[in-house]
């Protein structure tokens, strides 16, 4: 249970969850995340026969990694210590954890949430919407993200490399579970109001929008590649057809001014997509994703000198398209512009001049993650004197 001033409801928590060991026979301890209370609470634990360990950096998920690290059993069930979970009826999810499942989940929603015993906007607007982009970004079958009470298996949870310290460490461990395929599995649990009498340390708008900013940072598919593809096909789509002219559809005429935005979303796509690719490369690369071996064939394509190739080759285009309507523009002494089809041309011009430089930078970015981090450099390997005076004494 991780613990921030909990006086008025952690010796109840204790006792509950004291009593379900001993009911069922299970060899097991409660153990105490303390996250800096000033009120008493771990003299309270300790002299219910908790074990106390303190977690020295602030906030919610740094205090369930540190309870995590120090738990001494096979499987570790967590939740709050404000009296809101049922810690004496704990048998559907030893159930689940014996039968082999990693990550045991409980669903408010189907096991019952007592009135007053969770805000009205978290749920039917903030759990809802988060937990249906978790299922739509990651592909998961918890319904319910954010319940606090879970149970795990320690050493498959232990290798995920959970890294968050806040309130966004409940998605992290969903998240990275899934990607790991670990067997993932849902319990019904039931909430009650907790029994404190003082403001919850969750702030709705706060963590909520941790919550989501966690969730479109570990799915670069969801915030870049996916609107990216969509602006560069509209971009190309409309940009093809305005090229050749203005487009009349019901007595309104597309000209130039639309082409313009034709040209803005495909470099707002380009550059989107170009971010996808990095991200992937960097979250899988410093293990906040799983590699994705579908991902490694295709970025074994998309080389540094293919890339530059291609950019090189827009570059020209636009170089060439600009040539031509500088030639246009000194044939009207370098007077106004008022040609569309020399506009048209300066657009295209300079759409493919910006796309091709905005993939070379980006070419270079992924080439620099990709630097081996692993290997030995040459410089940390021992001088040639050095290896035969090793030899020479050994001699």
């Amino acid at each position: 249970m991780p613990c921030l001033n909990e006086a008025e409801t952690l010796a109840t928590c204790v006792e509950k969850a004291q009593s379900f060991l001993k009911r069922s026979g299970i060899a097991g301890e409660v153990l105490i995340s303390d996250n800096g209370s000033t009120d008493g609470s771990q003299a309270i634990a300790e002299s219910l026969g908790a074990r106390v360990v303190s977690a020295d950096q602030r906030g919610y998920g740094a205090a369930l990694g540190t309870g995590i690290a120090q738990a001494r059993g096979r499987f570790v069930i967590m939740g709050d210590a404000d009296d809101s979970y049922d810690f004496a009826n704990l048998d559907a999810y030893m159930a689940q954890l014996r039968d082999g499942a990693d990550l045991v989940m409980g669903n408010r929603f189907a096991g019952g949430i007592a009135p007053g015993a969770m805000p009205w906007h978290h749920r039917y607007i903030g759990n809802p919407v988060l937990s249906f982009l978790g299922r739509l970004f990651f592909r998961t079958p918890i319904r319910d993200f954010h319940c606090g009470l879970r149970g795990f298996s320690r050493d498959a949870i232990s290798n995920l490399n959970l890294r968050t310290t806040g309130m966004e460490f409940a998605s992290e461990m969903v998240v990275k579970a899934t990607l790991s395929q670990l067997d993932v599995r849902e319990v019904p649990t039931t909430l009650k109001p907790d029994g404190r009498s003082r403001r919850p340390h969750l702030r709705s708008f706060r963590d909520g929008w941790r919550h989501l900013r966690f969730l479109l940072l570990f799915s670069p598919r969801w915030l870049f590649l996916y609107p990216g593809v969509a602006l560069l096909w509209i971009g190309l789509v409309v940009g093809a057809q305005l090229l050749r002219g203005p487009v009349v559809i019901g007595g309104v005429t597309f000209g130039v001014h639309t082409l313009l935005v034709a040209a803005l979303c495909v470099i707002m796509g380009t550059q989107s997509i170009a971010f996808a690719i990095i991200g992937r490369r960097f979250a899988s690369r410093y293990g906040f994703i799983p590699r994705s071996g579908v991902y490694d064939r295709l970025l074994e394509g998309l080389t540094l000198e293919r890339l530059l190739l291609f950019a090189v080759l827009l570059m020209l285009g636009g170089m060439g398209a600009m040539g031509w309507g500088l030639w246009e523009w000194a044939r009207r002494d370098f007077g106004p512009l008022t040609s569309s089809a020399t506009l048209r041309m300066v657009i295209l011009a300079m759409t493919a001049l910006v796309t091709g430089f905005q993939l070379m930078m980006s070419a270079f970015m992924s080439s620099m993650i990709n630097i081996p981090i692993y290997e030995r450099r040459l410089a940390d390997q021992p001088a040639p004197d050095d290896q035969f005076r090793r030899r020479s004494d050994r001699a």
